[in-house]
């Protein structure tokens, strides 16, 4: 080996050392102050409810105040935009739908303002989620096969409410595979749309199970269906779409990401708090309320189901047919 290279890989060698210190260092530090949550939803909205949750109990982990901060908009982007450009020290971290800030998102911009893949670094996947299609509670429909045929009677005059990307891509799969001209109506948050339902005004929607089964329970609406492939654990009383002719298996993997250049050991200690909060017999309750299955898993296992989700949800995106923004 000449002299040269030899130098050379002492040198990168004395660098790769130097920064495994520095991180390291920076971990026994860590946290130095509040941690900064960062959601890309609503207040008040079902995945702003989830989150709010596990910011409360990292708080009491982390020994540090964490404060949640809503910053919704463009299908999550705004806030995945704001953590891909914090400083890379694991104060600011983004609890978000992955498969709707990340995944989705290759394929529902045409430009976003920070690279999905790139600029992040998976920590951990923290729950699957799922999208339910209900009616109200007084509706003639008991099943997802009458309503589809009472919508091919209504033709074009027919109109559901959606809210969040992945609601669209479910109600989008459903129209087209059953092949129904109704009209989306979107809403920024469930309540909003809850009156317009209520009321007759709109046929169906297709919400969040942490908003349906919170309605459901009150007796004001009734589920027809979930967007899995298995019914849920949780709930195996609610048939999926693919039982009642229209097939689909869409899930959403809930997790946390950090900027790209966080030090491991940072990673390392975010994921313990999260694997702590999720495998806690209260977060598991917590879920099963809120219609989701929990998950534990390392930073190398969130990487590799997010690789999987953006292939998932480009075939979700090009069976809906929805153009890009």
């Amino acid at each position: 080996m000449r002299q040269g290279t030899a130098l050379k890989l002492v040198i990168a060698g004395m660098i790769a050392a130097a920064l495994a210190m520095g991180g390291a260092a920076h971990a026994q530090t860590y946290p130095a102050r509040e941690i900064r949550v960062i959601v890309g939803l609503p207040a008040g909205s079902g995945g702003d409810v989830v989150a709010r949750y596990y910011a409360d109990k990292l708080s009491r982990l982390a020994g540090k105040p964490v404060i949640v901060e809503n910053k919704p908009g463009m299908i999550l982007s705004l806030g995945a935009d704001a953590v891909a450009k914090a400083p890379p020290d694991g104060h600011t971290i983004l609890v978000t739908s992955v498969t709707s800030s990340h995944a989705a998102n290759v394929f529902n911009f045409k430009k976003l303002p920070y690279d999905p893949i790139k600029d992040f670094t998976p920590v951990a996947l923290l729950h699957r989620s799922y999208f339910m299609l209900m009616v109200r509670a007084d509706a003639p429909w008991t099943t997802v096969v009458e309503l589809t045929e009472a919508m091919k009677k209504k033709g074009d005059k027919a109109s559901y409410a959606t809210i969040a990307n992945p609601g669209v891509i479910m109600g989008a799969i459903y129209r087209n595979v059953a092949g129904l001209s109704g009209i989306d109506v979107p809403y920024r948050t469930g309540p909003e749309s809850l009156n317009e339902l209520l009321s007759g005004r709109i046929d169906y929607a297709i919400h969040d199970p942490i908003f349906a089964l919170a309605q459901a329970r009150e007796g004001r609406i009734r589920i027809l269906a979930v967007s899995t492939g298995k019914r849920l654990l949780s709930q195996p009383d609610i048939p999926t779409m693919t039982e009642s002719g229209i097939p689909m298996d869409l899930s959403l993997w809930w997790g946390v990401m950090v900027p790209s250049a966080t030090p491991r050991p940072i990673v390392d200690k975010i994921n313990g708090w999260f694997s702590q909060i999720v495998s806690a017999p209260e977060t598991k309750k917590f879920l099963a309320d809120s219609g989701a299955d929990p998950l534990i898993n390392t930073p190398e296992k969130a990487q590799e189901m997010f690789q999987t989700a953006i292939k998932e949800w480009g075939e979700y995106v090009r069976i809906a047919k929805i153009p890009q923004i």
